[in-house]
């Protein structure tokens, strides 16, 4: 691909499109793009960000794309129908996949890691990136969110952080298949758990996944990713854990305060052992810690060398993000939208005093359909009879989906299994109800994936709960 060749990105305001597109920008290509948030007035400030990155908006109805555009990138949320696409069409522009494009140019670095799994991608994602940053590497590196540690005044979108091109960290999805475009040359498997697609379909996706790279890193603590552990070779498997004596790595002594914690891992094999200390907490992210050791490991890093990068990691934004607190009352903004995720950031919440206001956003019809009642067994699991949760509609965007389960659907599941659960059709309602009944001690957290609007909201009711004196 030429650098003179230019690319027209649809939705590319969007989690995986953005880092794509300004990784392609700072590499020297002509880009522009078009996102329906942007054409309904949604986060302006992050599209004036991306027009000062050099990428030029469009309104999302085809008048972008011209003979001269050389390629349209879409996502698997870009439907056929819309204008863009239909554009490309027209004008016989090759149409190419955001995954496909990475892949391309992660696939012809000569060192190549992939962050695979269900759950804490973009954190171990974030990790690895910080880490051998402060060990003096130079990677580049695509992420789902933010790194809150790589952000620069040059880059405060920094979801991508272009550097030695031979040397590539991305975090890769699993949920449209996409994952099978990519060759790592070492590999990285936090977890598996239904999501988008049957446990069947994982399983083959993510052995694959593993059976591509020289050296891979995988998790022990999950039954199925153990499972593929057992097929790697000795030679070029390295393993974590937070219990299981049998992995490379293992963590213990950990010590935990709402915004920070600490561990000492220990690399097995050898005795060796070092102290790390983070400013993220919960367990999750000590497993995500382990995961990003053992990918430093495989790049050839000692154990000493990594545990001290890695410390003083602050996370990525909307992984349980504190917004501020007011009249004694903490809101938080997490991105937890699956059963994994929401279980993980209920147990490192109830770790602390407080009780949980919860105002969940579904990301769409379609996972809670496929999710329905492991979403309710997570909520009724995870909250406290103290506890309060309010749904409200979907996500939606635009387009067809079905709307054959709703949020009504999933708050009936809970108070079913006995906990406080309420249907709002809007977040606006919702939050009204959150603001109106918060006391003092009381932690509000939204939760929701694929809404850059979200955060938003949680500062929109921080500024209410001033309001109230």
């Amino acid at each position: 691909m030429k650098n003179k060749d230019s690319l027209f990105f649809c939705a590319v305001g969007g989690s995986g499109m953005l880092p794509l597109a300004m990784m392609m920008r700072a590499r020297g290509f002509d880009v522009a793009g078009s996102d329906r948030a942007h054409d309904q007035g949604r986060t302006p400030e992050r599209f004036a960000l991306i027009r000062d990155y050099g990428i030029t908006l469009f309104p999302q109805n085809g008048s972008g794309i011209t003979e001269k555009t050389g390629r349209v990138v879409v996502s698997t949320a870009v439907e056929k129908t819309v204008p863009d696409y239909q554009a490309a069409l027209r004008h016989h522009i090759p149409i190419v996949h955001r995954a496909a494009l990475l892949a391309e140019i992660f696939n012809a670095a000569h060192i190549r890691i992939a962050v695979a799994g269900t759950s804490g991608k973009s954190t171990t994602t974030g990790m690895i990136g910080f880490l051998l940053h402060k060990a003096g590497a130079n990677p580049t590196v695509v992420n789902g969110a933010v790194m809150k540690d790589l952000v620069t005044p040059e880059s405060p979108i920094a979801s991508a952080v272009v550097g030695d091109p031979e040397l590539f960290i991305a975090e890769v999805d699993e949920s449209d298949g996409s994952i099978e475009n990519f060759t790592p040359s070492i590999a990285v498997l936090n977890n598996i758990a239904l999501d988008h697609k049957s446990m069947d379909e994982l399983r083959e996706l993510f052995s694959t996944f593993l059976g591509k790279a020289a050296h891979c890193v995988v998790n022990l603590d999950n039954t199925e990713t153990a499972a593929l552990a057992a097929t790697c070779s000795d030679k070029t498997r390295i393993t974590y854990s937070l219990t299981d004596p049998a992995a490379t790595l293992i963590a213990s002594a950990a010590q935990f305060q709402p915004n920070q914690m600490s561990f000492t891992v220990t690399h097995t094999p050898t005795g060796a052992q070092a102290d790390v200390t983070l400013y993220v907490t919960g367990y999750h992210n000590i497993s995500n810690a382990l995961a990003a050791l053992g990918a430093a490991l495989a790049f050839g890093l000692t154990l000493e060398t990594a545990a001290q990068a890695l410390t003083g990691f602050t996370g990525i934004t909307r992984r349980l993000d504190v917004l501020g607190s007011a009249q004694g009352i903490t809101v938080i903004d997490d991105f937890a939208h699956n059963p994994d995720k929401i279980a993980a950031t209920l147990r490192t919440l109830h770790q602390f005093e407080g009780r949980l206001l919860i105002l969940f956003q579904p990301h769409g019809y379609g996972p809670l359909r496929l999710m329905r009642e492991d979403l309710i067994a997570c909520f009724a699991n995870g909250l406290t009879e103290q506890d309060e949760l309010f749904l409200c509609d979907p996500l939606y965007l635009g387009g067809t989906t079905s709307r054959e389960v709703g949020s009504a659907d999933i708050v009936a599941g809970v108070i079913r299994k006995g906990r406080k659960a309420t249907h709002k059709p809007t977040r606006e309602e919702a939050a009204a109800c959150l603001i109106r009944m918060a006391q003092k001690g009381d932690r509000i957290v939204i939760m929701g994936a694929r809404d850059d609007t979200l955060p938003k909201l949680g500062r929109e009711i921080l500024f209410h709960l001033e309001a109230r004196g």
